[in-house]
């Protein structure tokens, strides 16, 4: 039955705001000055290296905390590299998170290895550590976190677990650039880290990618997957394992050169954007911005993730709230749609990985996520977060509007 408050009439009226957010991506005289230095230098590849490939590989590593950087296509790839680097092999079980983008699956069961499940914290939709140690079996290889929304998850339980059992740590940091767990940043706390340069990321060549690591067997094994098999120092037709050819442009590399000078300054804008917006949307009824756990010592904030409780709103479906937001000129959406081991592609080729050919597997209950994906989760992109206090006050006004006219309705 359709009640008053499903009917199209609650998104009347004038939007709170009809100006864009800032846009996104951002660049200036850097990357303009880094390209065509690229263009004129004629050296477009970076099959032999380049120039601006290994600067930005130097950089990046060092930024976050890792001694060896290996820039790689896309985020996707990266994962892909670390996993084969890793040794994640057919057999494997690797422990992840179903709420995240479909890559770390994909790259998982690319590896020839199976994603097993955990669910997430209620309060932080980051990985839930505690379940970890239930999950493993005689075939866990390693523990695959996700730093989902660029917010590091539990590192401190996660590493101790994965140091008394003998597993690898592979950090999906694809969203979590400069992200601080303790003080120390995220991808270089485990064996290895991967993060994504893709077009809607904090920092962004339209395309890119990067693993990050501490260890010098896994930087020069990540090395030379990219490179087609060869191995540093080797000759040209020298192919050791076999490869491929995931490598960055100099194009590439000199833009994301520019982007990570910007990074710094635009993560505090971020990070003060969303202590102003926790603050103020915390007291509306039926909003809770997601737990800020205090070892984290710098999130990324490449989303603004918050929980919306119908309750608080009259009942107002979430899909209903979301609408009304994005007619009020607010950049809303609900986030991923459904927990990973739900998308029928996943389930078809983990049954494919099983011997008796997947008769014995179906979906872990994952209520969290579950509940995550269909009724609470709401996001906001990073690049509102680079707007003014007004920008910020527009989105609080928004939502406040939406509540008194859920209240109006249901009074009627």
């Amino acid at each position: 039955m359709v009640t008053k408050l499903d009917r199209p009439a609650l998104l009347g009226g004038a939007p709170v705001r009809t100006a864009p957010f800032p846009a996104w991506p951002q660049f200036d005289e850097r990357e303009e000055r880094n390209l065509l230095d690229v263009l004129h230098s004629r050296e477009w590849g970076t099959h032999a290296g380049g120039r601006m490939l290994p600067e930005f590989e130097r950089r990046f590593a060092a930024y976050q905390h890792a001694e060896y950087g290996i820039a790689v296509a896309n985020g996707s790839v990266a994962l892909e590299t670390a996993f084969f680097a890793a040794g994640f092999a057919p057999g494997d079980e690797i422990i992840t998170t179903p709420y995240t983008f479909i890559a770390t699956t994909t790259a998982i069961l690319r590896a020839g290895a199976r994603p097993v499940y955990v669910d997430i914290e209620p309060d932080t939709y980051q990985i839930d550590a505690r379940q970890i140690e239930a999950a493993i079996t005689p075939r866990t290889k390693g523990i695959v976190p996700v730093h989902l929304g660029g917010c590091p998850a539990d590192m401190d339980r996660i590493l101790d677990v994965a140091r008394r059992h003998g597993l690898l740590v592979i950090e999906d940091a694809c969203q979590a650039w400069g992200a601080e767990w303790r003080g120390r940043r995220v991808g270089a706390l485990g064996d290895a880290g991967t993060f994504s340069f893709q077009t809607s990321k904090n920092i962004t060549a339209g395309e890119g990618g990067i693993v990050v690591t501490n260890r010098r067997d896994l930087y020069e094994r990540c090395w030379s997957y990219r490179n087609v098999g060869r191995i540093p120092g080797g000759a040209w037709y020298q192919h050791e394992i076999l490869g491929w050819n995931y490598r960055l442009t100099e194009f590439q590399a000199a833009i994301l050169l520019a982007q990570l000078e910007r990074l710094p300054e635009q993560t505090r804008q971020r990070t003060t954007s969303a202590r102003y917006l926790n603050e103020r949307l915390a007291r509306i009824p039926g909003i809770a911005p997601m737990r800020l756990d205090e070892r984290v010592t710098q999130h990324a904030w490449h989303l603004y993730m918050l929980r919306y409780d119908p309750a608080g709103f009259q009942g107002l479906p979430r899909a209903r709230f979301l609408e009304a937001l994005q007619a009020e000129g607010i950049p809303a959406s609900p986030g991923y749609r459904e927990p990973l081991p739900a998308v029928p592609a996943v389930q078809r080729a983990i049954r494919a990985s099983i011997a008796d050919g997947g008769a014995s597997w179906t979906p872990p209950p994952l209520p969290v996520t579950e509940r995550a994906c269909t009724l609470e989760a709401v996001w906001l992109p990073q690049n509102v977060l680079l707007g003014t206090r007004e920008d910020l006050d527009s989105i609080v006004a928004a939502i406040e509007k939406i509540q008194r006219h859920a209240a109006e309705l249901a009074r009627d």
